[in-house]
């Protein structure tokens, strides 16, 4: 029913905040989940949640998925019908130090939500996964049909873990659940540890603009809005099992399990130097580059194939760059000046 609770996991995290406060303002009920961690700095996610709590029909829980106990009494009291599950510990380099973080994040705590639903009658779980798990591939666009055995880093690696133990759910105890492959979302309320924010930021403060394998990189950045009316869209729509999954070669984005996979992406990959040249415009500052060589963990290129989503809701990201960069200048001005900050 409409008025049913739905839990949105990461509620206090960038898209977490995006997909609670959409639902919200359509007269959902909502009770968000987050641990207010301090893998970035806990005021911007302590301000997300004051934005929340301005809005009718939100209740928060401060929890950390890796607590078994806590997660099964939390999914026994609240019977979630829906569940948008967007928290995770985030970051490709981040893992590189700091590798069990992602064990207990993104596997353990996937794990007790997985058991959660399963015990307490959830109709869907719609979950976070991200391109991240097209690894090593370079066949352009990034299609749900590829193959995705090959991730060339740990956060990738665990997301594709999460895809399966999904699937294994589904399966076993008929789980409806979909996988959201998100590509580079940025926007209002952005992650600081991302590209975005790191360059608006370095920019403004005359500082330089880090630009690995010299810029010349593209990535399929993703307005927020875009994507917090794709999951919206998709949440009441579980999947149904594909009776005709067979063959030689069947389709690895279904299943005759209850389970979807699907890209969340805009599909017009722009090179970081011309990312640079937008967020000039939008400050009216001119950045200082250095020009760095390739990462461990990078890709070259990422760009998604939205044909499968736009079939199933009609719908695919569609904000051009430069209208999403001088939304997000204009809110990260707007947020510092509130902040004292910048």
């Amino acid at each position: 029913m409409p008025n049913d609770p739905i839990l949105v996991t990461g509620a206090c995290g960038f898209i977490g905040y995006h997909v609670a406060r959409r639902l919200l303002e359509q007269g959902r009920a909502v009770v968000g989940l987050d641990n207010l961690n301090d893998y970035y700095d806990p005021a911007l996610k302590r301000a997300r949640l004051a934005e929340l709590e301005l809005l009718r029909g939100f209740r928060f829980a401060q929890l950390d998925l890796a607590d078994a106990a806590g997660v099964a009494r939390l999914f026994a009291e609240g019977r979630f019908p829906l569940v948008a599950h967007l928290a995770a510990q985030a970051g490709v380099r981040y893992s590189f130090d700091h590798p069990h973080a992602y064990a207990e994040a993104n596997l353990a705590g996937f794990l007790n939500v997985l058991e959660g639903c399963r015990h307490s009658g959830c109709r869907h779980l719609l979950y976070a996964s991200s391109s991240s798990v097209y690894g090593a591939n370079t066949r352009m666009p990034f299609r749900t049909t590829d193959n995705v055995d090959h991730p060339v880093s740990l956060y990738g690696a665990t997301k594709k873990a999460n895809e399966l133990m999904a699937h294994a759910y589904a399966h076993l105890f008929a789980l409806p659940a979909t996988a959201l492959r998100f590509f580079t979302v940025y926007g209002p309320w952005g992650r600081p540890d991302m590209a975005v924010w790191i360059f608006t930021e370095a920019i403004l403060k005359g500082r330089p603009v880090k630009l690995f394998n010299r810029g010349k990189m593209k990535r399929d950045f993703t307005y927020i809005d875009d994507v917090a009316e794709a999951v919206v869209r998709l949440l009441d729509r579980p999947p149904a099992g594909n009776p005709s999954w067979s063959g030689d070669a069947p389709d690895p984005a279904s299943s005759r399990a209850p389970w979807r996979v699907y890209n969340i992406g805009n599909s017009r990959p722009v090179e970081i130097t011309a990312l640079v040249d937008q967020i000039e415009q939008a400050t009216g500052k001119q950045a200082i580059r250095e020009l760095l060589p390739m990462q461990p963990g990078d890709v070259p290129e990422t760009s998604a194939d939205m044909d499968a989503l736009k079939a199933e809701i009609g719908f695919a990201p569609k904000t051009p760059i430069a209208e999403g960069i001088s939304r997000f200048v204009e809110w990260y001005r707007a947020y510092g000046a509130r902040a004292g900050k910048r």
